[in-house]
């Protein structure tokens, strides 16, 4: 890890250096050797300095060529070395690095990894140090690829099923925004003349107009405090209080949930088949949930923790559904909870993805049918009085 530290130099002087180190202790001490008074010692973000923001390490590509490797025989030492070497990014390569450095002073490959949290998650550092038990290293890797690959695809289908209703607001919303804002305020000058002869709909339009004519400075300054807003603590909060109310409606709320759980059981299905025992899996995977879910698994687990089996403390708390509840049940008698819970994760992954296309297909033409009807008002009322005029030449 890397710690920043203000200590004394030997002259007495307070100065502020970067350390690389495993750990706070060794940072100390390695400041204790050049003759260092230490004052105080951070870690984590606090310790890149320049506010500057760490690389994302890339975890999946990692555990792919670390399997490969591990695959064709390579040990584990060798296999970070040779990852080192081909390593370009300077940010991945220190991690690499780092870790070698660890496994060479007898660490397990589980403690190196827990010494990068920024780089590895507790999850990832619990599927390793279960497979390190049963010397199923490369096992253990396999199925977090697969764990990986699998969500990556559900967010994929859903981000996809997003892009299009998401693009056609936004140009949309430009269109409308740019008649508006410029072309209206023109017609505007071209009617003013005309009063009360416009139609009631073209009169409000002709005060629009004028309005964003005379005010086009107080308009910008709005907008922009309204973008400073969202973008403040408070805004954010409004934000999530938005999100949380999607909750409450009943299909996106319901789809939601879905979505929840299926990641729960994908999760907590991979860490049983890699030997974790169960309460431990439901504690690590509650920071995967929304508030309200959290606080239901964790009243689930303290349940299971009691001795009631996984499957009725889950139901207990409104965390199944009646096709999981079912599998989860078979799994409790076969012995096999952790395949039923990947299965019963592909079951709503599949539901989910055909409620997204279904999603995109409807929304997509209604949301079109919409915002053409908006910006086809919006032209209608500019000509009207044009129309108007025309008949009364006539």
């Amino acid at each position: 890890m890397r710690f920043r530290i203000k200590s004394f130099q030997p002259d007495l002087r307070l100065v502020t250096q970067t350390v690389d180190a495993l750990d706070e202790a060794e940072a100390r001490r390695l400041m204790g050797e050049r003759g260092h008074e230490v004052v105080s010692v951070r870690s984590g973000e606090g310790a890149l300095g320049g506010g500057r923001r760490r690389a994302a390490f890339p975890l999946v590509l990692f555990s792919q060529e670390l399997l490969a490797l591990l695959r064709s025989g390579v040990g584990i030492v060798e296999a970070v070395q040779t990852l080192v070497e081909k390593e370009s990014k300077a940010a991945t390569r220190e991690v690499l690095e780092r870790i070698r450095a660890a496994l060479r002073q007898g660490l397990t490959f589980s403690a190196a990894l827990q010494a990068q949290p920024h780089a590895f998650t507790p999850l990832y550092v619990a599927t390793v140090r279960a497979s390190e038990r049963t010397s199923s290293l490369a096992e253990a890797l396999e199925r977090y690829v697969d764990y990986a690959r699998r969500v990556d695809e559900i967010k994929g289908k859903l981000i996809n099923a997003a892009i299009y209703p998401v693009m056609l607001v936004l140009v949309s919303l430009l269109v409308i925004g740019f008649l508006m804002v410029y072309v209206v305020p023109r017609f505007a000058n071209v009617y003013q003349d005309m009063g009360d002869k416009l139609p009631w709909a073209s009169r409000w339009m002709l005060h629009w107009g004028q309005a964003v004519e005379q005010n086009g400075m107080a308009l910008v300054v709005a907008l922009a405090g309204v973008v400073v807003l969202a973008a403040s603590p408070l805004g954010r909060g409004a934000w999530a209080t938005l999100l949380q109310k999607l909750w409450t409606l009943p299909a996106i709320g319901d789809r939601l949930r879905v979505f929840q759980l299926a990641r729960l059981y994908r999760t907590v299905g991979m860490l049983l088949r890699g030997g974790i025992a169960v309460v431990p899996a439901l504690e690590m995977v509650q920071g995967l949930l929304s508030p309200g879910l959290r606080e239901n698994l964790a009243a689930a687990s303290a349940q299971v923790r009691e001795g009631l089996p996984l499957s009725g403390a889950l139901a207990a708390h409104g965390l199944t559904t009646p096709v999981s509840l079912r599998m989860l049940s078979v799994g409790e008698r076969t012995g096999n909870m952790g395949e039923m819970m990947e299965r019963a994760a592909a079951f709503h992954d599949e539901e989910l993805a055909r409620s997204a296309e279904w999603a995109t297909r409807v929304v997509g033409p209604a949301l079109m049918l919409v915002m053409g009807v908006l910006i086809g008002a919006i032209v209608v009322l500019m000509y009207l009085p044009i129309f108007q005029l025309a008949e009364s030449i006539q």
